[in-house]
């Protein structure tokens, strides 16, 4: 099997990102994002998810933590497409609930090519640290638009909002390790449409 590996370079006026992401990985991260709850975020995310993961990112984080947020997302998406290629092989569908002490999320993805995020968590505290905690919609927002999946996010409950957050992110990379499996018994593109 070739290896499911993407990389991109981004540079706007706001930020620059260097990103690159393998599927199958050894839950190694390299991560230089500028924003520290984030950087937390994506560290567990890319352990959970058995990636590699190595980002270097300069934002106007003077202004505040939006664009580097916003802009780390849509390139995570962006590599995440061009790593799965024509997805012969892959589940494509995956779930997951993790908890986390008081705290139950539920992930689940569909890597269709069609982006829609489903968003239904209510998070007590408006900061996490320095970082706004609105910027978990808009990452996976742009995650989910730029990767052109379905992804649905489910806080059943819980009051703390660091371990809101954390669950969601472990949760997101559970889902998408399972959607990304090659499956022996997929014969081809797992859409009766013949294309993802």
């Amino acid at each position: 099997m070739t290896e499911r590996r993407a990389s991109i370079e981004r540079n706007t006026n706001e930020t620059k990102i260097k990103l690159d992401f393998a599927v199958d990985g050894e839950g190694v991260s390299q991560l230089e994002t500028g924003v520290p709850f984030l950087t937390h975020m994506l560290d567990l995310f890319t352990k959970h998810g058995h990636f590699n993961l190595t980002i270097e990112a300069n934002g106007d984080t003077e202004v505040d933590d939006h664009h580097t947020t916003e802009d780390i997302g849509i390139c995570l998406g962006h590599v995440l497409k061009e790593a799965l290629g024509d997805k012969k092989g892959i589940k494509r569908y995956g779930s997951a609930f993790v908890p986390m002490d008081e705290t139950l999320a539920q992930v689940v993805v569909d890597l269709s090519n069609r982006p829609h995020l489903e968003f239904r968590a209510q998070f007590p505290s408006e900061k996490v640290g320095t970082f706004d905690t609105e910027l978990v919609h808009e990452f996976l927002w742009k995650l989910a638009i730029e990767a052109r999946m379905n992804l649905h996010v489910i806080v059943h409950y819980g009051h703390n909002t660091h371990h809101m957050i954390e669950a969601i992110f472990k949760a997101l990379a559970r889902a998408l390790d399972e959607a990304t499996q090659i499956d022996a018994r997929v014969k081809g593109i797992p859409s009766t449409k013949g294309m993802l």
